[in-house]
């Protein structure tokens, strides 16, 4: 354990991607395989099922701390993170030396919680605070509060142990994708020589595209000739791998969950498929040879079970645009020209619920621009340009794919509370709530935490530190009178919400200095936009 708090520690300290790619290196090559198992569990991005609630934590942290409830809070509120404040209200300087290591502290001390009553989970907690030093405690309380961000991707890790393995990236970015237990003999196969193999659910990372923001005008210099690109729709749904092997059907979202159960309609059409094959592509709600609103795919989104009420209100399809297997063989080596040929093969007839992708097919890149201007109508979001000739990568490479999105909403709205940020940014109020008027009251509409300079968060951090209204836990309540132009990809209709609407990807624009809060936009003006959306078609 305390390796690894050493390594987090390190990771934690630097912006250089080299030297966390470093510091990982050293880590994997010195730790046993059962310990490196569970960093790379945990860096990759997964974690444990929460075992002690929060509420819990902050009751007891009043307990070890000895100190009045509102002070505790109070620091909380400052700190920000509930795993440092824990740390930095009770542990010692240096602490017991506590030898155990990783795997052993996740199987024998962390992993048994769950199973306690809270009663005895508080006297262990409360003994682990006191015993261990600065480090060790703050690692263990990421670990059970499952807020381990250390601004490591599960790309710079693949990347860390591709050097330790002496194996090419795209190896072990497969190994990692799916379900896997955090185990040595998961790590040994983890590092283990290249032989072609493959789990028989397992996908494939996802290649994904960088943003296009020229403007017609400058993309003959930027890209050359429009001929020299596939250009397909950018559909807004969720993006996943359908495999077909051993004749069973899986279905991988990009986040590597399993979804299978969850849009039966896809898994079932996808049965049809040769087996040995995997399908990157799109799954959206469709119905009447069209795409619905991303809002009617939430229905389904995080449920378990899909009744055939909403199978039938919200049927799904799977959007296919690339082939990166086919007959057992991985083929994401072969051109995208060579690729998409392949898939029109495959899915020359294809069953209900499984389409391929068409292709827009402009003279030039005015052309094109006019196409990506008809998205919305569309229900889409812009154009994908692919480079015929690219090979299917993997994670975010500038050049062969681009995403060319129309232009985003906006709104002016009025700040209206705030919360401090995580990691470096735990001690500044950088995640805001924004609200519109109804009539003279304020309706929050969208929170954003991206958009602003360092310098604009610092300036507004100390503006919201004299101007508090209320505070409720780490959120503060603060005077209406900050207006921030928002920008976000979608808008919907929404009974979920108290405005009647959601938008989907806010961040801020620009902080508007030259309007005051009475000229702020209106609900009224926001649920226009939102019925204007859902009336594309």
């Amino acid at each position: 354990m305390r390796a690894f708090a050493a390594l987090y520690q390190a990771l934690d300290q630097t912006t250089s991607t080299n030297a966390k790619v470093d510091a990982l290196v050293d880590y994997f090559r010195s730790t046993p395989a059962a310990d490196a198992a569970w960093a790379v569990y945990f860096l990759s991005g997964r974690r444990v099922k929460r075992l002690v609630g929060a509420a819990r934590l902050r009751e007891w942290l009043v307990d070890a701390s000895d100190l009045p409830a509102w002070l505790v809070e109070e620091t909380y509120a400052s700190v920000g993170d509930l795993a440092e404040t824990i740390a930095l209200l009770v542990s010692k300087d240096q602490g017991s030396v506590d030898d155990r290591p990783l795997s052993v502290w996740m199987h024998d001390a962390i992993l048994p919680l769950g199973s306690m009553t809270p009663e005895v989970q508080r006297e262990t907690l409360l003994e682990w605070w006191h015993a261990l030093p600065y480090s060790t405690c703050f690692l263990l309380n990421k670990l059970l509060t499952g807020a381990l961000r250390v601004g490591v991707s599960q790309t710079l890790v693949a990347r860390a142990l591709a050097t330790v393995a002496d194996l090419p990236r795209p190896v072990i970015a497969h190994r990692l994708m799916g379900h896997w237990t955090p185990d040595a003999p998961f790590y040994e196969r983890l590092l283990a020589p290249d032989d072609g193999e493959a789990d028989l659910s397992r996908p494939y990372p996802f290649f994904l595209a960088a943003p296009l923001e020229e403007s017609p005008e400058q993309l003959d210099d930027a890209l050359g000739p429009v001929g020299a690109w596939q250009m397909e729709w950018k559909w807004d749904g969720i993006r996943a791998q359908i495999v077909r092997r051993g004749n069973e059907c899986f279905i991988w979202s990009r986040g590597e969950e399993l979804i299978s159960d969850r849009f039966p309609e896809a898994r079932d059409a996808a049965a049809r498929l040769p087996d040995g094959t995997v399908l990157d592509g799109e799954l959206l709600a469709w119905a009447e040879g069209g795409v619905l609103p991303f809002s009617q795919l939430q229905r389904r989104i995080g449920r378990k079970k899909i009744g055939k009420k909403l199978l039938n209100e919200v049927p799904v399809a799977f959007m296919a645009y690339d082939v990166l297997e086919q007959n057992g063989a991985d083929v994401r080596g072969q051109p995208m020209s060579d690729r998409r040929h392949a898939l029109e093969q495959l899915l020359s007839d294809p069953p209900l619920a499984l389409m391929i992708s068409p292709v827009v097919t402009p003279t030039d890149w005015r052309d094109a621009a006019m196409h990506r201007d008809e998205a919305r109508a569309r229900r889409v979001e812009g154009l994908m340009l692919k480079r015929r000739d690219a090979v299917y990568g993997t994670g975010r490479i500038r050049g062969p794919w681009w995403k060319w999105k129309v232009a985003p909403h906006t709104v002016d709205a009025i700040m209206l509370y705030a919360q401090p940020g995580h990691g470096r940014r735990a001690n500044l109020y950088t995640d805001y709530t924004f609200a519109v008027w109804d009539d003279d009251q304020l309706v929050p509409i969208a929170k954003a935490y991206s958009g602003l300079s360092n310098a604009e968060i610092a300036e507004l951090d100390k503006w919201i530190r004299r101007h508090t209204k209320e505070r409720f836990g780490p959120v503060r309540s603060v005077e209406p009178e900050h207006v921030f132009e928002l920008k976000f990809e979608a808008i919907n209709a929404s009974s979920r919400h108290k405005s009647g609407v959601a938008v989907r990807f806010p961040r801020i624009a620009r902080w508007r200095r030259d309007l005051g809060p009475k000229d702020a936009d209106t609900l009224d003006m926001v649920r226009t936009l939102a019925a204007d959306v859902e009336n594309a078609s």
